[in-house]
């Protein structure tokens, strides 16, 4: 389309925190350094609230095509600020030659099941100094994900359509209790306090854990390592059956202060095609935000797991969304991982964080 015309990739930091943060500084400054931006899907309302990024004209892009909660993500107030370029389910990897040694016929679909698993798992010579659980519960982006997460799976919510908060909660305390007793009873390793996702997937592909919550990126690198064919996916469980995920993804914009909008209109275009979207699915593992793929035999054949994310992405649970998303999140951080180190109980962390949420809502 313009072969002539130079894209250069900028690297940011690989903490989603720091990504959002430099780019907030750059779109403060009304810097032309960006041009498109990779937001998190849970940046587009922030971000276009805040004008940073332009609203873009939706019958350039196949939306027609996309599951819907992925486009919802890419819209603000009845606008299009966004295009999906990759979705993101999370899933439960497990060990299916373990858990077949053990007896066990199928993926547990409850939290209850997965401890009742590990524990027939670690009696075998093979599982020998092996942990059952791990997620990302370092005090970052991802202890978000993964708190969200507990809490939808227990039948709560953290906030509702209109950003207002729900986690002083019996359900709630429910989610939040399972991964606080999780790392008490040691189904959380000691180390796993501190796992991001890459953490996560090395002890995985290490032989360290029997279940890891993460998405589906790793499919792929796993597949390249000391457990290929070992392995599978199931949706994650929750309280009383299957779990929801927090719907995760990024989608491209348009940085409000660029230069050359026209040419990065198609840029953007290009870059969510189905066909790149088809490209990154078989390289990188990442979840195509188009519908076609997840139902397409020759790909379900290569990647078995792609039901499994079509459904965690259907069934997904938006993470807040709120113009004041940085300071939602950092309440939720700071009092989730509060509890899961002792400082308080759940009950007061909850406690907190409804009273923190109530505060940024309002401002």
């Amino acid at each position: 389309m313009h072969p002539t015309e130079k894209v250069t990739f900028i690297q940011l930091p690989t903490d989603p925190d720091a990504q959002r943060q430099q780019m907030i500084q750059n779109a403060e400054t009304k810097s032309d350094a960006y041009t498109v931006l990779s937001l998190d899907v849970v940046w587009t309302s922030e971000f276009a609230a805040h004008q940073w990024i332009d609203r873009l004209p939706e019958e350039r892009f196949p939306l027609g095509g996309m599951l819907d909660p992925v486009v919802e993500t890419a819209e603000y107030r009845g606008g299009l600020y966004a295009v999906p370029a990759s979705s993101d389910g999370g899933m439960l990897y497990y060990r299916t030659d373990l858990l077949k040694k053990a007896g066990i016929a199928r993926p547990p679909t409850t939290w209850a099941e997965m401890k009742a698993d590990c524990a027939k798992v670690r009696k075998l010579p093979e599982a020998k100094g092996m942990s059952c659980y791990a997620g990302q519960f370092q005090k970052y982006e991802g202890l978000t994900v993964n708190f969200a997460e507990a809490v939808n799976s227990a039948g709560g919510t953290v906030t509702d359509a209109n950003g207002a908060p729900h986690v002083d909660t019996p359900e709630a305390r429910k989610g939040l209790d399972f991964l606080v007793g999780s790392v008490k009873d040691g189904t959380v390793p000691k180390e796993g306090i501190t796992y991001l996702e890459e953490d996560g997937r090395q002890a995985f592909q290490a032989g360290k854990l029997v279940f890891l919550r993460n998405w589906p990126y790793v499919y792929a690198l796993a597949a390249r390592s000391g457990i290929k064919g070992k392995y599978a996916v199931a949706p994650l469980p929750g309280l009383n059956g299957p779990g929801a995920s927090s719907l995760g993804g990024h989608n491209m914009a348009l940085s409000s202060s660029a230069e050359n909008k026209a040419t990065a209109l198609d840029f953007i275009r290009f870059f969510t095609s189905e066909e790149n979207a088809a490209t990154f699915l078989k390289d990188a593992s990442l979840a195509p935000p188009y519908a076609s793929l997840y139902d397409d035999k020759a790909l379900t054949g290569q990647y078995p797991y792609l039901p499994v994310l079509k459904e965690s992405i259907l069934r997904a649970v938006p993470r807040p969304r709120v113009v004041r998303y940085g300071d939602v999140t950092s309440a939720v951080q700071q009092q989730a991982y509060a509890a899961l180190t002792g400082e308080k109980s759940s009950a007061q962390a909850l406690k907190d964080l409804q009273a923190a949420l109530r505060k940024s809502v309002a401002q």
